[in-house]
């Protein structure tokens, strides 16, 4: 599911994680388990690149490993060209910024104690982009756009079906305008009838806002549908 067009914008190249488990009555034993071997993918801009595998294979380690959430034991990550790993600090938390990240669950990913207003508007707040009116500008508009209303800002996420939630993880994931999304499983919690829904305003936005996808996903028949509406 990728163009062939344009440059690639996300380069992993040869990524290993290694997770230790210990085993044994006190934990005195382990066993080494690999997540990721020689791992390597080329995310072409404005376009969709599935990542399929069963559960347990590494997919969501390789998201947290691209999104430079977990440490990798080896290989490199390229946005744009400049190796993540090299980062830190400051500079890091800018790239990651046009780096965000689309959640399995919308349940369990959404904070119960925020209200939706706050939820979207956390990323500006801690990028500190634009004042408090502007934030609550962005947020409106960014709501508006995935389905919701300006008076969703003021609920909170137990008032909202599973198909909604969801569209405020991805209102989260874009308000701040970033140029790669990652899809970890984004419709696998959701009924069938509300998958396709979903699909169809990932399609819509990433046209909108020239976004790259890396949708991830266990499941051969979302891959199949999301072949036929994500480029």
């Amino acid at each position: 599911m990728s163009s062939s067009a344009s440059t690639d914008i996300l380069v992993a190249n040869n990524l290993n994680k290694t997770y230790t488990q210990r085993t044994g009555r006190l934990g005195l034993s382990s066993n080494k388990i690999k997540a990721l071997d020689n791992v390597s993918l080329r995310l072409r801009a404005g376009s969709t690149l599935a990542v399929v595998g069963e559960s347990g294979s590494g997919k969501s380690t390789l998201a947290r490993c691209l999104l430079q959430l977990l440490p990798l034991d080896g290989g490199e990550v390229l946005f744009q060209g400049q190796n993540l790993a090299k980062l830190s600090g400051e500079a890091l938390r800018q790239e990651r910024r046009h780096l965000q990240m689309i959640f399995q669950d919308p349940f369990a990913s959404l904070n119960p104690r925020m209200n939706v207003g706050d939820i979207v508007g956390e990323g500006l707040l801690i990028h500190k982009l634009g004042n408090a009116a502007q934030q609550r500008e962005q947020v409106v508009k960014m709501l508006e756009r995935v389905g919701l209303t300006a008076a969703d800002t003021k609920k909170y996420p137990h008032q909202f079906s599973g198909g909604q939630r969801q569209r405020i993880g991805i209102a989260r994931a874009l308000v701040l305008e970033p140029k790669v999304v990652i899809c970890d499983e984004p419709v696998s919690a959701l009924d069938v009838s509300i998958q396709a829904q979903i699909l169809l305003l990932l399609k819509s936005l990433q046209q909108e806002m020239s976004l790259s996808y890396l949708f991830i996903s266990h499941d051969l028949r979302v891959v199949s549908i999301s072949r036929t509406i994500l480029p």
